[in-house]
């Protein structure tokens, strides 16, 4: 006698997620893969039907609508696996998250798996090994961010206010400006002309440039009118010398 298949009831808030997984160019394509054989589920499809659609196996879809039928959409998620013991006790991995959070040897700026793993005792750990533990903990000690602090400036924000109160608020006639610089522009020419793109191949650009020297420029905006006065510094010479600049834009 054949199996009855289970019977998959989905309300409408989990209809549209699900929907909108198989719609998402983002999601990835094994819960998309889930997501469809749920809805044809909940559609009364058979399983073979199903999984000739959706292009998997029949067990394949006997055990994701099994598993929505018992658990809701947290049935979808990949079961918890145990995945291979710790190597290293939890004094190693203390270390390394205390190296990744103290201060780089000179002349280094950030710390990188690979000084991290070479700045601990002689415990055999990798540079992979310390990217692992690193993950687990969320730090990622190579990636900083500026910031500027105002501890020194304790009526920062009350300055702040009164600039800004300037700025919506001009007084009768007067003319506000608001005035910064940019130092050390670069001005450059590639040495060789480009090639414009053509029917299969992309545009092509010359790596290597000629330098023309530096130019600083400072630049006004009238915040009443919207206009920008710029002024330009002289330009520090220097030697026409070409440079490789090979850069990815992936």
């Amino acid at each position: 006698m054949r199996a009855q298949a289970v019977r998959v009831r989905v309300d409408e808030g989990t209809r549209r997620r699900l929907e909108r997984t198989v719609g998402s160019v983002k999601a990835e394509v094994r819960a998309v893969v889930r997501a469809k054989i749920v809805l044809a589920a909940a559609a009364r499809a058979s399983n073979e039907t199903i999984a000739r659609t959706v292009g998997v196996s029949v067990n394949t879809v006997r055990k994701w609508r099994g598993r929505f039928a018992a658990q809701g959409l947290k049935g979808l998620k990949d079961a918890q696996r145990s995945g291979r013991p710790c190597l290293h006790g939890a004094g190693v991995r203390l270390a390394v998250v205390a190296t990744a959070t103290s201060a780089p040897p000179f002349p280094e700026s950030t710390w990188s798996h690979r000084t991290i793993a070479a700045r601990l005792p002689p415990t055999g750990i990798s540079a992979s090994q310390v990217g692992r533990i690193l993950a687990d903990c969320d730090l990622k000690p190579h990636r900083v961010r500026g910031w500027l602090t105002r501890r020194q400036t304790p009526d920062f924000w009350e300055r702040a206010t009164d600039i800004c109160h300037l700025y919506l608020n001009p007084p009768e006639g007067a003319v506000v400006l608001s005035i910064d610089e940019k130092t050390a522009i670069a001005a450059r020419s590639r040495k060789h002309p480009g090639r414009a793109v053509q029917p299969g191949r992309p545009a092509h650009q010359e790596f290597e440039y000629v330098r023309h020297g530096t130019v600083s420029i400072i630049a006004a905006l009238n915040v009443t009118t919207g206009e920008i006065l710029p002024s330009r510094s002289p330009a520090t010479p220097r030697p026409r010398l070409s440079a490789s600049c090979r850069c990815s834009t992936g």
